[in-house]
Formats: structure tokens, C-alpha cells, sequence
């Protein structure tokens, strides 16, 4: 898109998809400050709600799954809600243009790209590679950042540590700026104060949920991956300001807790929440041999839940907390019996595509179908050549 041309938005649409609406914040929510005013309809809401049947779960203790991979945009995940009202606010500053960083297969960077292309704004990704004098390939999340046209900006690992996230994207908007862009930043998996409301409104949904369920189910436990903070911050603090009052656990996938205790506090004091993460979070180390890597038996755990529920893990996310979880609950039943625990999958099925590889061995299950020379032709309803 040209650096001289604007964009105007209608608050209303036939289909309310695309469409800048209004956003007024959940009564209990209210003191938090600062409060968003619009958000842009990204999303495909509410995400379902269902029974998760996976063997081997504490006595008495019910498994539920809220699909927010479910939620569009190219399987964007949570990510979408978070893009909802950043990219109102990147609107709303007229950008032309976003930026953000993260790993080469990063989900939030793709689901930035589409979200940015839906809404006409050109997106440039920095991320972070092994090989940042060669091209990055098409695999996965690239593939489709791709062919949107985004414009890639690679980082090598040891620069990305040496000069942070911040300074990097801050260089690249100077850098868009000098050549008379307007961009806007959206900062690493969408984690700030303002994209800390997509999972306060989304405690709202499922607290809208809860209320209509027949039987009514209340949830004792809300359980998620965290890799940046905002969706364990808006979970954590919508849950303790609602009527859901669930107890909600975070697994962190990259880092270590103590970081994110840190992340989510400042998170929550840039909202004014006055409340201390570790009272209303609980987080443990789901990170193993490190972010975005997989050992087998993860991979085979991914592989065994497709199997036995349908529901597909990614492998950096919420395969990693889901396989922490089920680790925890065999390690400490009694901590988990006779509890309702909500899991919410937060999405990432591209990721998948980067562990072709190692998956190769775990999903062999085919062979040649064995057709006789004796069997007679019938055509069906059509040919495929």
C-alpha cells in the first residue's frame, strides 16, 4: 500500500466481519485503566466449548476444551484477539503499516500479517533464524506470510539476544518513517497493556458461556500455555474480577516463571489492576528442551491426543502445556480430583509443518490399497482425470 494513501473505516458492515466497532469493557472491569474504545471484528466469536476426553485423568476430575484455534484468520489463535483491538489502535494512530518480531515460525507474526492485509495495511516481520543470510523457505507459518506479501526481515539469533526485541523493531520504524511510512508496532505476541483486554473479554465470554451450559458447569480451573504474558494476565484478572473466580494456571513455554510473574505485574500495573501476579496466576515450567523445540515423547503425546480426541496440539504451545498438564495430574492426582478444568488450546497448527520431520516416524500408519486386475471399472459421480 502506498505510503500516500489512507484508509477509511465504516463502524458498521452488513456482515459485522472487518467492521470497527465500539468496545465497552465488562462492568467488573470497569476501574481498569486505561480502557479501549474500538476493536476491529477479526475474530470468528465465541470459540466452543466442549468435553475433552483424555484417558488417564484423576478420579472425578472433568476435561474441558475452549477452541481458540477455532477462532479464524488463518489459524491465527489467540493471537486474533489480541490484533483486535492493536489494530484498532494502529487505525486509530493512521499507520500505513505494522511491524512486529518473533521466531522464524512465530504464529503471532503470520497472524499479524493477515490481520494487517485484511485491513489494507502492509505488515514488515522481523524474525529471529539460525540462517539469516539464507532464504528462510516456505514451511509453515512462511509460507503463508509469503504470500501475503509481507516483507521479511531476518535477525540472527545472537543479534536478537545482544539488542532485544525492542530496539529492533524500534529500528526498523525509524528506518520505515525516513521513508515516509507511518508504521505501528505491535509488540512481541501482541503482549501489552491493550492486548492484555482480548482475554479479559474473553473471561467475559466464557463467563457468558458458563451462564447459558445446560447442565451449568462451573469451572474450578482455567489452564493455558504462555509465551509472552498478555493471555495469561487477562485470563488471570478477568478471572478473579468475574463471577468465574477459576484458579488459573499458566505454562510457560519459553523462559522460566519467574520472568513471567515479572511479564504479567507489569502487564497488570499498566492497567492499574492493583492486584499481584502471583496471587491470582499460578505458573509452571512447561519449556523442556527449550522454545519451539521438541522432544519425541512430546510429539507423541500430540500424536495420541489427534488419535484418541480429534483435537489437534501445536508443538510449541499448547502441546506443551497440554503435556505438562496431563505430567502434573499423574504426578499430583490429588491436586486435580473431582475438579472441572477448562483448557484453553490457544491455536499454532502450522507450527506442525516445521516437525515434519520428526513426526515422519510417529504417523507411518499407511500402505497401497491392494486392487485385483479382475475387479471391474464403474465410474463414479465424476473423474479426476
Amino acid at each position: 500500500m502506498s505510503a500516500m494513501m489512507s484508509v477509511t473505516w465504516s463502524s458498521s458492515s452488513g456482515f459485522g466481519f472487518l467492521s470497527k466497532k465500539e468496545y465497552s469493557a465488562p462492568s467488573w472491569a470497569s476501574r481498569l485503566n486505561p480502557s479501549p474504545s474500538h476493536l476491529f471484528s477479526l475474530a470468528h466469536l465465541p470459540t466452543p466449548i466442549h468435553r475433552w476426553n483424555l484417558p488417564n485423568l484423576p478420579h472425578d476430575t472433568e476435561l474441558w476444551i475452549k477452541r481458540d484455534d477455532l477462532t479464524g484468520m488463518q489459524l491465527s489463535g489467540n493471537k486474533v484477539r489480541k490484533l483486535e483491538f492493536l489494530l484498532a489502535d494502529a487505525i486509530a494512530e493512521g499507520a500505513d503499516c505494522v511491524i512486529s518480531i518473533g521466531g522464524i515460525q512465530s504464529n503471532h507474526c503470520r497472524a499479524t500479517a493477515v490481520a494487517a492485509k485484511y485491513l489494507n495495511l502492509d505488515s514488515h516481520l522481523i524474525l529471529r533464524t539460525d540462517q539469516d543470510h539464507e532464504d528462510p523457505g516456505l514451511v509453515g507459518n512462511l509460507l503463508v506470510e509469503r504470500m501475503l506479501g509481507a516483507h521479511i526481515h531476518l535477525v540472527s539469533k545472537h543479534d536478537y539476544a545482544n539488542i532485544g526485541a525492542l530496539t529492533l523493531t524500534n529500528l526498523l520504524k525509524q528506518n520505515l518513517i525516513n521513508q515516509g511510512r507511518t508504521p505501528y508496532v505491535v509488540p512481541l505476541g501482541g503482549s501489552n497493556p491493550l492486548g492484555t483486554w482480548a482475554y479479559i473479554e474473553a473471561i467475559r465470554e466464557i463467563e457468558n458461556q458458563v451462564h447459558t451450559a445446560t447442565p451449568d458447569v462451573k469451572f474450578d480451573d482455567i489452564v493455558t500455555a504462555c509465551s509472552s504474558g498478555a493471555t495469561i494476565a487477562g485470563l488471570s484478572l478477568g478471572s478473579s474480577l468475574s463471577t468465574l473466580k477459576a484458579k488459573v494456571h499458566a505454562f510457560n513455554v519459553c523462559d522460566d516463571p519467574d520472568y513471567f510473574y515479572t511479564v504479567v505485574q507489569g502487564l497488570l500495573d499498566g492497567l492499574k489492576a492493583g492486584v499481584n501476579s502471583r496471587d491470582i496466576a499460578h505458573i509452571q515450567n512447561a519449556k523442556g528442551i527449550g522454545y519451539a523445540m521438541s522432544t519425541t515423547e512430546e510429539l507423541k503425546f500430540i500424536k495420541e491426543v489427534a488419535q484418541a480426541t480429534g483435537v489437534v496440539l501445536d508443538p510449541v504451545y499448547s502441546g506443551k502445556a497440554a503435556y505438562a498438564l496431563l505430567k502434573d495430574m499423574s504426578e499430583n492426582p490429588k491436586k486435580w480430583e473431582g475438579r472441572k478444568v477448562l483448557f484453553i488450546h490457544t491455536g499454532g497448527l502450522l507450527g506442525l509443518y516445521d516437525k515434519v520431520d520428526q513426526l515422519a516416524s510417529l504417523v507411518g500408519n499407511w500402505q497401497r490399497m491392494d486392487v485385483g486386475e479382475s475387479v471391474p471399472r464403474q465410474d463414479g459421480i465424476g473423474k479426476m482425470f
